[in-house]
């Protein structure tokens, strides 16, 4: 490696490290937070809180994310939040969370009910006035169905009304501002019908209205709920406690917020792995369904390393700790799944335009409609007022705020339940575009592990002193050549030597024992100046590895292979994948330069998928990255994907999903548009009746979050491939339909 490029690695590392050190993450639940002007106003707050660094409110989770310096404490975060009526919990305290969550679906469904319960009554009553009835019994009728509305809409109101009066309290004004004022118009009007004796009363299309709006509101809680569902389970995984043990052997419960790396651990069976460590003594059955998504239990002893979250099955075992809470496995999923929603994309920053100017255009538009319907009808404010609160309601940026995050959120629960994760939601709309695709060789499309094709006969004294000697030198090639002689017996050696560049030779019964480089790649077998054989290899391909680029390739997608191993090496894994575009002796300055090089010109972007340190800079330089499982620390968080299992299957698979998910984007943002397109008009021209605005709105935000949901109905990455959804169609992987 050259100096350059060693220089060019040490300083991406350099910058996570001080990163790490000098900005503090902090995770928040929101439940309050309830729609894109929600977002836009904490966002903006944040970013004026001084030591904030950066900060994004998910609303479909309802969380927020802040990145902010040393100098800010959680708490200081969360009395801003409050200051703007916001209720706010670190992501730690979840249950309460989640108890805030269910407590709010409740208080809408009692409110529904009431008001349902209330809409049949009045209904009932205003058939009769309907009917015919005039006078004083249709006085009568509006005086009881008075009676019933009023605590009815004082009653099942309140999650508008406390909404709507908190962000006053704070010179905020939020969505069901308009919502609220428009439903108590409507009571106001009615009332004021009834105490002067006029013909028409509106009791039932002001509880109706409100009916219609709490359906939709609870149908939009529960859809949400759905779609972050993958997210919220993860917690479930997550031990609260954990059994350390002392320097004298006796054992401890603490909180797993207090667990340090470097403390011993001990693992009961049919508990959970707390952080990410290393088995030290002991030997167990584990189930890691959590990350390969494989059921069949897997052994573990000692040295074997454990991922946080999953399953001890069998033995007790004593572990040693890695890596903190809040830097393990599951933490890092959670992490990714949360980012699903965060990356600023094109579609994104529209809709949260488009949120924060909802409130100003909304008022507007409903002051231009009373005062454009008090001059056309000559000052009758009685039907000014009704269409005036008809376009307060149907007015809604819902379903455009809604269009990409509950889409990216779904998509990226997809992705992970088939073994991808994404640390970026802006990425998939990059992954949808690819139309080049660069790999690294080694680690990436084989699996780093060497395997002997051919090793010439041996006799039974010689097996034995060859495997012994490989046994002691952890280069691929003896490693491989001590896995294929097993099993053996040892034999005892004089001054074992390892050549740096060359080999490993020994002393055996007065002999030189000599295994070392060869011509071609392959390896020599000596005994003194005698050769006795020569030994070549092959490397195992990554699973998945020639379906991944057969496929990539049928779809118009140009491949290329970059590695630093030389031209023999290299040439064989090409030709055995079936690519043509192939470059050997590559440092991490030469795969910049072939990464920056493929986008330019092209209409499209540039995929790149590595493992090592030396792809970091040209994961982080290309359009959009995806790393192994198995990659460095670094390479995996200079990518947007990492991937959670050994198969490249997913990597096809993975375009697909995100061109669906442009597709559910850009038919979300459609039917935002052609509902406000349609709605808006009829509403200022008096063809929608306050009852009819609000059964639109409520249907606009539920049609987007279905809409969304049907990529949940996406096939496994092996039945994409195997049902040919996958092919050549017009140089891009087909979209296929989505059930």
């Amino acid at each position: 490696m050259c100096g350059a490029c060693g220089t060019a690695v040490e300083d991406v590392a350099l910058n996570r490290e001080k990163t790490s050190g000098a900005t503090q993450e902090f995770e928040f639940s929101v439940p309050s937070m309830s729609c894109g002007s929600c977002v836009a106003k904490i966002e903006s707050a944040m970013a004026q809180l001084p030591g904030v660094e950066s900060a994004r409110a998910n609303l479909t989770l309802k969380r927020l994310l802040v990145y902010a310096t040393d100098d800010i404490t959680d708490h200081a975060i969360i009395e801003r939040l409050k200051s703007l009526s916001f209720d706010a919990f670190r992501i730690d305290d979840e249950a309460k969370a989640d108890t805030e969550h269910q407590a709010k679906a409740r208080s809408l469904l009692r409110a529904m009910a009431v008001a349902g319960f209330g809409s049949a009554n009045i209904m009932l009553l205003s058939v009769s006035a309907w009917s015919g009835a005039d006078g004083a019994t249709r006085d009568l009728f509006h005086l009881v169905s008075a009676l019933i509305a009023v605590p009815v809409v004082l009653f099942s109101g309140q999650p508008f009304f406390r909404s709507a009066l908190s962000g006053l309290s704070v010179g905020r004004i939020n969505m069901d501002f308009p919502i609220s004022l428009a439903v108590i118009l409507a009571l106001l009007m009615s009332i004021f019908q009834t105490m002067t004796g006029q013909p028409e009363a509106y009791f039932d299309a002001a509880v109706m209205l409100l009916f219609f709006l709490l359906i939709g509101r609870y149908l939009d809680q529960l859809m949400r709920t759905r779609a972050r569902n993958a997210v919220v389970s993860l917690s479930q995984y997550a031990t609260k406690q954990a059994i350390v043990v002392g320097q004298n052997g006796d054992t401890s419960t603490i909180e797993a917020d207090q667990i340090e790396t470097g403390m011993v651990l001990r693992l009961h069976a049919g508990s959970r792995v707390p952080a990410d460590s290393t088995i030290i003594s002991g030997s167990t059955d584990i189930d890691r369904s959590m990350v390969t998504g494989e059921a069949e239990p897997v052994s573990a002893r000692s040295g074997d390393s454990l991922e946080a979250g999953t399953l001890n099955l069998t033995g007790s075992v004593d572990v040693r700790v890695d890596k903190p809470v809040n830097q393990s496995f599951l933490a890092e999923v959670t992490r990714m799944l949360n980012a699903a929603e965060q990356g600023k994309s094109q579609y994104i920053r529209i809709a949260d335009r488009a949120a924060r100017i909802y409130t100003p255009a909304v008022h507007t538009l409903a002051g231009a409609a009373f005062i454009s319907w008090m001059m056309y009808t000559g000052g009758d404010w009685q039907v000014s007022l009704l269409v005036a609160i008809s376009v307060l309601i149907i007015t809604c940026p819902c379903a455009l705020g809604l269009a990409v995050p509950v889409a990216h959120v779904v998509s990226a629960s997809q992705l992970f339940r088939h073994g991808l994760l994404m640390r970026d939601g802006a990425a998939l709309e990059k992954l949808a575009n690819v139309t080049r695709a660069v790999f690294d060789k080694t680690g990436t499309v084989t699996m780093g592990i060497k395997t002997v094709d051919a090793m010439p006969h041996l006799s039974a004294a010689h097996h034995n002193a060859i495997a012994t000697l490989a046994s002691h030198s952890s280069h691929p090639s003896s490693m491989a050549i001590c896995n294929h002689l097993k099993p053996f017996a040892a034999v005892e050696l004089e001054a074992i030597k390892e050549l740096p560049g060359h080999g490993i030779e020994a002393i055996y019964q007065g002999k030189r024992l000599f295994i070392g480089r060869g011509a071609d790649e392959s390896t020599t077998i000596m005994v003194d100046d005698a050769v006795l054989g020569t030994v070549s290899f092959t490397e195992q391909l990554r699973p998945g590895a020639r379906n991944c680029l057969n496929t990539l390739r049928q779809a118009g997608i140009s491949t290329q292979l970059l590695s630093g191993d030389s031209s023999v090496a290299v040439e064989r894994i090409a030709n055995r994948l079936g690519i043509s575009d192939f470059h050997f002796g590559q440092t991490p300055k030469d795969k910049m330069s072939h990464v920056s090089a493929a986008g330019d010109g092209e209409a499209g972007n540039t995929l790149m998928v590595g493992d090592g340190i030396n792809d970091a800079p040209c994961l982080a330089a290309a359009d959009v990255s995806i790393a192994p499982s198995s990659a460095a620390d670094v390479g995996r968080q200079a990518s947007d994907f990492v991937m959670a299992r050994d198969s490249l299957d997913v990597v096809p698979w993975a375009i697909v999903m995100a061109k669906r998910t442009d597709r559910i984007v850009r038919q979300n943002f459609a039917l935002a548009i052609i509902y406000n397109c349609i709605a808006v008009p009829l509403a200022f021209l008096g063809y929608a009746s306050p009852l009819f605005a609000a059964i639109a709105m409520s249907l606009s935000s539920i049609v987007v979050i279905a809409n969304s949901l049907r990529l949940m109905h996406t096939s496994a990455p092996a039945n994409a491939v195997k049902e040919n959804k996958v092919g050549p169609v017009g140089g891009n992987l087909q979209e296929g339909a989505v059930a």
